[in-house]
């Protein structure tokens, strides 16, 4: 039995509400704390790539996300 959410068809956001991961990622984002945004982002099934392409975006430019 697949007990991980299927999360295709979600964007980054939706994933991490659905996960109930949003506040925690908020807070990595706050830190600065590239490695626990790129572990929650792989804990909702983005690729280690992915992770790590959206936290250096995110990153680069907070307030075009947000932060």
């Amino acid at each position: 039995m697949d007990t991980q959410p299927d999360y295709s068809g979600m964007t980054v956001n939706e994933r991490l509400f659905a996960a109930n991961q949003l506040d925690a990622f908020d807070a990595a984002v706050k830190v600065r704390d590239i490695d626990s945004m790129i572990s929650i982002l792989r804990s909702v099934s983005l690729s280690s790539r992915q992770a790590m392409e959206t936290s250096s975006s995110v990153l680069q430019d907070p307030t075009k996300y947000g932060y």
